[in-house]
């Protein structure tokens, strides 16, 4: 995405740092707006965030940004973010960037670690490929409920890493799964998807991850989420498309 105002940020250590680090820095650092994401549709700002010797860039989404949606007439968008950032983490598959919900100069939102795609890479022959990564993410975004997974939401890094970004519209608890990474529908999901799938099924139900979606997402949201994760174990396979809903999300990328 293009920025308004500065065109970068110098002396930032971002890349560099575990997630745990950069977990601290975002939350307890100085936010400063260097420009505005101008191609997005609600507020998002580019940031620099500084907290002693560690400095980095993030994106910043403040709450009071947020267009107003029909379809996710609860919670935020911010909260989704953050509660979607939660679930990656619990895969351990590392999808989405560092994420928090924090205060900020225009009031509450999302500030998550800015992360520098790979330019070199082509979008379109990424999405239409069986990465094990993007495989990953379909299975994760299964789980989340993604109606927006476009190819430009991928940020493929240099070493074949990919993160997904952009997930404010997720966890609606009528299905609206829509996606560029259909590839392995209908296929049996991978042993390590399992074995993901039983342990976040554990984690929503008792565990740490349920306690804190329950603090980001209705109590009807967080149950549907609980109740994909059983469908796909049941099952044992990815989904299909629904033919009640537009299966891609437009634009693609």
């Amino acid at each position: 995405m293009t920025a308004e105002g500065e065109a970068s940020i110098n002396d930032v250590d971002g890349p560099g740092l575990d997630d745990a680090a950069a977990m601290s820095l975002l939350r307890e650092g100085t936010l400063e707006v260097a420009g505005r994401l101008v191609e997005a549709t609600n507020m998002t700002l580019y940031c620099s965030i500084r907290n002693g010797e560690h400095a980095a860039a993030c994106v910043y989404k403040p709450v009071r940004g947020e267009r107003p949606l029909w379809d996710f007439p609860d919670g935020t968008l911010a909260a989704r973010e953050v509660a979607a950032y939660e679930v990656a983490a619990a895969t351990g598959w590392r999808i989405v960037p560092p994420t928090v919900y924090r205060d900020g100069p225009f009031g509450p939102g999302m500030v998550q670690l800015w992360i520098d795609a790979d330019p070199e890479t082509d979008l379109m022959a990424l999405m239409r490929s069986r990465n094990p990564a993007l495989r990953r993410m379909a299975v994760f975004d299964a789980v989340v409920n993604n109606a927006d997974r476009k190819g430009g939401h991928l940020l493929p890094l240099p070493d074949g890493h990919v993160y997904g970004v952009d997930h404010g519209v997720c966890f609606a608890v009528e299905d609206k799964l829509r996606t560029v990474l259909w590839q392995w529908r209908g296929k049996t999901l991978p042993r390590e998807a399992v074995n993901v799938l039983v342990r976040l099924e554990r984690e929503i139900e008792r565990g740490r991850l349920g306690r804190r979606l329950r603090e980001l997402l209705t109590q009807a949201e967080v149950e549907a989420t609980w109740e994909r994760v059983k469908r796909l174990l049941a099952t044992g396979v990815h989904p299909h498309p629904s033919e009640d809903w537009p299966a891609i999300p437009w634009p693609p990328i």
